[in-house]
């Protein structure tokens, strides 16, 4: 990893970047970078490995240059991450028509 360079946004992270574990092993290539887009955080990355396509969750990610992705995780730990999730996972949503917190402060 080259301190020197500038660390970027994931927002300019091009696919085919390299990905290096914290051990300087080389793990991939970024294949995809994931969002969530209401809430306009980086969501973690999806990385093309010898082994299949993998997720990255975003705090496993230490610090993206327009060189490479640097991870927290060493390659021993990197060979355990998950296949990425084609449903994306599951969605929560607020109920903001009532609830406890609603009913406890409501004025009567």
């Amino acid at each position: 990893m080259n301190d020197e360079e500038p660390a970027v946004s994931y927002r300019v992270l091009e696919p085919g970047t390299r990905v290096v574990a914290s051990d300087g092993v080389d793990l991939g290539r970024v294949a995809e970078v994931l969002e969530n887009r209401m809430e306009d955080i980086f969501d973690g990355l999806v990385v093309e490995t010898p082994d299949g396509r993998r997720f990255v969750d975003a705090p496993e990610v230490a610090r993206i240059t327009a060189s490479v992705v640097s991870l927290t995780i060493d390659s021993s730990q990197a060979s355990r991450l998950p296949e990425r999730d084609r449903a994306g996972g599951p969605e929560f949503s607020a109920n903001t028509r009532g609830g406890r917190f609603r009913r406890a402060w409501r004025r009567r």
